[in-house]
């Protein structure tokens, strides 16, 4: 079906139409692959594509130890990560010595000089950089996730691959512009231009582009720029194209280093373009694809961030471990008190489902079968703001000495754990790469994508009387068929040889998903085509998802290492029962919200805020 029938953009605004329209004409509109994640919107829960779970061969655990034992050292030996953030900068000694070991190249072919690891091995060593220091963490995931490698490895001609993918290996820095000052997640607003030569070789880059994460230490840079809007059903449609710009090209300068809460040693640039001359063999994908291709890049990209935010915690947790066994209060180690065991717990616990999800989603992309768009941002979303939470309970439990510096806390003979620095950093992982807030439309338009694809053509006001009444017609025998089976299916098929611990959460997945898929079903019938403007509701059917897909990760990872007696039995099955059980608890308070809330009072408050109603609540302030 055709992208521009699936969405009625007729009434919108003209600004939210080309943002709509441009936005649809990028993502990728068919499913090359099932979704597992996707499914359970769908009220299925396809298990073959998860369980077993799809473990990392031992070939391939063994291919990305030697680099990970590299890392390791060269961390422990020359990185002081509380330095990089009193000085703001990364000595380059260091940067010298990642580039010396291949940190520049993880993902690069070997025939191009990269190390040719495989995603999964990647997200090992994004957790284990995110658990030492996070500024080297945003440097090279930035650099490889949505710098240059990436892109050129979906996208790349062999030609550019040859070209550009040496030079990255060794070590080059590359960064990624899109943002603008008045442009976040809305592309249609982009001003950044790019016109093409008479002679049609090259294109001249005018413009300025904002948060250009390694903008200051890049050699390279993937710049997103309108370029001449095309004609599509008779209307002018905007198109972004991305070229890979060379920094010491004419006409590009670096015209401010942005400094950060978090993240001091960031090298985050204002980017600025005058005439740039770039080729037209530096174009990525096509002319008029470049949000296709940053979108499809993103998918697999932003799986480096949820990877570092399981460092980051499982960082947090030791250091609660410790301080909680150790400092006595009211005649008992402060872990045996109640309030501080339940921090620990919910640490514990969503540790491992945070590993669970990345781990398999990352194991998905390397197996190439799935489709992980809705999976990688569900590990986006959930990761960053779970790791959120511990970093502010190990603050909680560590008390005066989570909010003091390290070098203070040295400077007077205390052990310097650095939760504070921990805490300014880990803040941007909610927003880097599509803040949470973006996360959940995201999830919500792929979610409701059968839908309306099903019956989008029966709801389009363009499309002829016949052809509305055909597509009406095929919607309803789809839904006569798939409807009753969201109520009937009681008894779902269950994953064959699963612990009955895990099992009884692995069914309770299974049925949830049916209650789920007809619950948006109902939202559906009840706001039509306005769902999309009940973004409060859509993030609580979001949830809900992303809750079950963690439950089903995590039990059948947790099958997984009982199969492989990596761990005591005993105590995986009670920590992977904890977290499924608490976990329900949440999609319990979920589901009653949907129709239980204050959604629509709480939005006509805050635009009457908006409109100055309650400006009185601001006095008394300086």
């Amino acid at each position: 079906m055709a992208t521009h029938s699936v969405i009625d953009t007729s009434k919108m605004s003209e600004g939210k139409r080309q943002a709509v329209e441009l936005t649809e004409a990028a993502r990728e509109a068919e499913w090359q692959h099932s979704t597992f994640a996707g499914q359970l919107f769908m009220g299925h829960a396809p298990w073959e594509l998860i369980y077993p779970f799809p473990a990392q061969s031992k070939e391939d655990y063994e291919s990305g130890n030697s680099f990970l034992d590299k890392l390791e050292t060269l961390l422990r030996d020359k990185v002081d990560p509380d330095q990089i953030d009193v000085d703001g900068e990364i000595p380059q000694e260091v940067i010298d010595a990642l580039a010396q070991i291949g940190a520049f190249g993880i993902k690069v072919p070997e025939s191009y000089g990269g190390l040719g690891l495989s995603q999964t091995n990647y997200c090992r060593a994004a957790i284990l950089l995110g658990s030492y220091c996070g500024n080297l963490t945003a440097l090279i995931s930035a650099h490889q996730s949505i710098g240059i490698p990436q892109p050129l490895l979906l996208f790349g001609t062999e030609t550019q691959k040859q070209r550009f993918l040496p030079r990255i290996a060794k070590g080059e820095i590359s960064a990624f512009a899109l943002t603008e000052v008045g442009v976040g997640s809305d592309p249609a607003k982009m001003e950044t231009k790019a016109e093409v030569s008479e002679d049609g070789t090259f294109f001249r880059v005018n413009g300025k582009k904002l948060w250009c994460t390694n903008g200051t230490k890049a050699g390279l840079i993937v710049v997103m720029a309108k370029t001449a809007p095309k004609i599509v059903n008779g209307k002018e449609r905007r198109q972004t194209t991305a070229f890979i710009v060379e920094t010491n090209t004419p006409g590009l300068t670096i015209k401010h280093r942005c400094h950060f809460m978090g993240l001091r040693s960031l090298y985050n640039a204002v980017v600025e373009f005058d005439q740039v001359k770039v080729p037209r063999e530096n174009i990525i994908l096509e002319e008029g694809k470049g949000l296709k291709m940053a979108l499809t890049t993103l998918n697999t990209g932003r799986l480096t961030l949820p990877a570092a935010c399981v460092g980051l915690a499982k960082r947090c947790l030791e250091v609660t471990r410790k301080w909680s066994a150790e400092h006595i209060q009211w005649g008992l180690p402060i872990g045996q008190h109640g309030s501080i065991a339940a921090k620990i717990s919910m640490m514990a616990s969503k540790i491992f489902a945070m590993e669970s999800m990345t781990l398999l989603t990352s194991a998905l992309v390397d197996r190439k079968q799935s489709d992980i768009r809705i999976e990688a941002a569900m590990c986006k979303m959930w990761c960053s703001e779970t790791a959120w939470r511990i970093v502010d309970e190990t603050m909680a439990t560590r008390g005066g000495r989570g909010y003091e510096t390290a070098a203070s806390l040295k400077a007077r003979g205390e052990d310097p754990v650095p939760v504070e620095r921990f805490m300014r950093d880990c803040r941007i992982n909610m927003i880097f790469e599509g803040s949470s807030e973006i996360m959940r439309l995201f999830i919500a338009r792929e979610a409701l994508d059968p839908h309306l694809k099903t019956v989008g053509e029966a709801m389009n006001p363009k499309a002829s009387l016949g052809k509305r009444i055909l597509a009406g017609s095929k919607a309803g025998l789809f839904y006569a068929g798939w409807y009753p089976r969201q109520w009937l299916s009681v008894i779902p098929p269950s994953p064959f040889g699963m612990h009955p611990v895990l099992l009884r959460h692995a069914n309770y997945a299974a049925k949830t998903a049916h209650i789920l898929a007809r619950k948006l079903f109902h939202a559906m019938i009840k706001h039509g085509l306005k769902l999309e403007n009940e973004q409060t509701l859509l993030n609580r059917y979001v949830d809900i998802g992303t809750e079950l897909f963690a439950i089903t990760a995590s039990c059948s990872r947790a099958q997984s290492l009982i199969d492989e007696n990596v761990q005591d039995q005993k105590d995986l099955l009670f920590l992977a029962d904890y977290f499924c059980r608490q976990s329900r608890q949440q999609i319990s308070e979920y589901c009653r919200g949907i129709s239980h809330n204050n959604d629509r009072q709480g939005y006509q408050l805050a635009q009457h805020v908006l409109t100055g109603g309650y400006q009185w609540l601001e006095e008394g302030v300086v």
